[in-house]
């Protein structure tokens, strides 16, 4: 068996096996390697009953909103129907690609290594959308693995098709080495640049990232997924571009969520979207858990060798109501993954210690704005952050969710933040390049790319340069902090 490299092309992603043609099932979601670390990493794998996603021209579903509430907008107001095309459902969706009962195994090894290990057998769960996360252990830290994902319909059956990928784990915590990862936010589910998806995933895998990190926003439920069904069907249609599947093939990566693919937007857990019909906030957070390879709590900590640790934090679960008064007690984090944050943080001896926030932390943000810590509504726990983040030797916030790219200062505390952009040019907005504050500002730029981290060394010095790149990844912006 040989495993496709970086620029493999897609066809070798997908490999239908002779069967019976009531036998086959296949994997049109593609698979995702997520969780590294030294040792580990989950492998996500869905079984699909068709090889490929449905036509993007096949007629979509159609919200109807009652005309006589909440006029101000037409998106707020109580859902009168869902209506699918004739005779259509879920499945018959453009995008769409529907899930089918069957087994998944993943064969894997060492690059060097002629023997192939294999996971057992087991079947996809039907209840979360025909999904199955498979964990890998006793890996080797900074080696290359090769990896097979095989899915059959039947028990004894034979496989009728095969993913194929390959990632590198983490080095230990002792060991130099470069690092390099990518972070996006923002794929509006209406705005990909290109008939396979977003350019950016071809782009970034042009870098070979050691990882890639999604700040969340990574699908839009507003609009459409106003049931569970719809829901999924967001998550198929997004992942399931080739571009998409291609890239999740070949490198690791780690998720967060936010507002748009928990419920609605800025939403909290206790907020009223009556408009969002019958979704609600805690199945939102479920559909999350099962559509990326994560188990346990969403706030986690990774050392990527001696000169990188990253925090991934939570931005929803707990937060209190948006519209309550702030102090002391209003929070986004919660009590619990405060403490834990400041308690790894502590802990820690990586030379550079990146937070990947959902939201931003420094910013400036848009006045009419009481979502994140940068906003007037949050200053009590954003201003603590910021001071305690400050406050560590060579500690940096990279952050998702604003429609634009910048790099700022906080002038309180002088904490950078790097905030990497949405997912294409078609995305952006919500703020203009002339508003360019000189107190915070470094870098502005209203447009759509992704942001890349490079950890390395010269000599014995360790230095990080975050790039914030255009969509074709031209690089606009450099900025590189030396360890001190």
């Amino acid at each position: 068996m040989l495993l496709a490299s970086h620029h493999s092309s897609q066809a070798q992603a997908e490999t239908p096996v002779a069967a019976g043609a009531s036998d086959k099932v296949f994997q049109a979601t593609g698979i995702k390697i997520g969780e590294v670390t030294p040792s580990k990493a989950i492998v996500w794998t869905r079984v699909t009953a068709r090889p490929s996603r449905n036509s993007e021209d096949l007629p979509g579903v159609k919200i109807r909103y009652a005309k006589d509430t909440h006029k101000a907008s037409a998106r707020r107001g109580v859902v009168e129907a869902i209506e699918y095309p004739p005779g259509a459902t879920v499945d018959d969706l453009p995008g769409a690609a529907p899930g089918a009962a069957g087994q998944t195994r993943v064969l894997y090894r060492a690059g060097t290594d002629a023997e192939w290990m294999a996971t057992d057998w087991a079947g996809v769960d039907a209840a979360k959308d025909f999904t199955r996360q498979i964990s890998l252990k006793g890996l080797l830290p900074s080696t290359e693995y090769q990896l097979a994902v095989e899915a059959r319909q039947v028990p004894s059956g034979d496989a009728t098709s095969r993913v194929e990928g390959e990632f590198r784990t983490a080095p230990s915590a002792d060991e130099p080495g470069r690092v390099v990862f990518t972070v996006v936010t923002g794929q509006g589910n209406y705005d990909q640049d290109s008939p396979d998806g977003f350019l950016i995933y071809e782009t970034m895998l042009k870098l070979k990232p050691s990882f890639f990190a999604h700040t969340g926003d990574i699908i839009y439920y507003d609009r459409v997924s106003k049931t569970l069904p719809l829901a999924r069907y967001l998550w198929h249609r997004n992942w399931s571009w080739p571009l998409h599947t291609e890239f999740h093939r070949q490198v690791p990566s780690y998720f967060e969520k936010d507002d748009h693919d928990t419920l609605v937007n800025d939403c909290w857990p206790s907020m009223d979207a009556a408009y969002m019909h019958e979704l609600t906030f805690a199945q939102g957070v479920e559909v999350f858990l099962e559509q990326v390879p994560m188990r346990g709590k969403t706030y986690r900590t990774f050392r990527w060798g001696k000169d990188l640790q990253i925090w991934l934090v939570e931005g929803r679960d707990f937060r209190s109501p948006n519209t309550a008064p702030d102090g002391p007690d209003k929070t986004i984090w919660g009590e619990e993954q405060m403490a834990w944050f400041k308690r790894t943080v502590a802990e820690s001896d990586a030379t550079f210690r990146v937070l990947i926030s959902p939201t931003p932390v420094v910013g400036p943000d848009r006045s009419k704005k009481n979502d994140n810590h940068s906003n007037a509504g949050f200053q009590h726990e954003g201003a603590a952050i910021r001071e305690f983040l400050a406050s560590q030797k060579n500690m940096l916030v990279v952050c998702g969710d604003r429609h634009w790219q910048y790099m700022s200062v906080d002038p309180t505390t002088g904490l950078r933040e790097y905030s990497c952009g949405p997912a294409s040019d078609k995305h952006a907005g919500g703020w203009s390049d002339s508003d360019y504050y000189p107190d915070y500002h470094r870098f502005l730029k209203v447009k759509g790319g992704f942001l890349s981290g490079t950890v390395e060394r010269t000599g014995d010095k360790p230095s990080i340069t975050f790039r914030f790149h255009a969509v074709d990844g031209t690089v606009r912006h450099t900025d590189t902090v030396v360890a001190k």
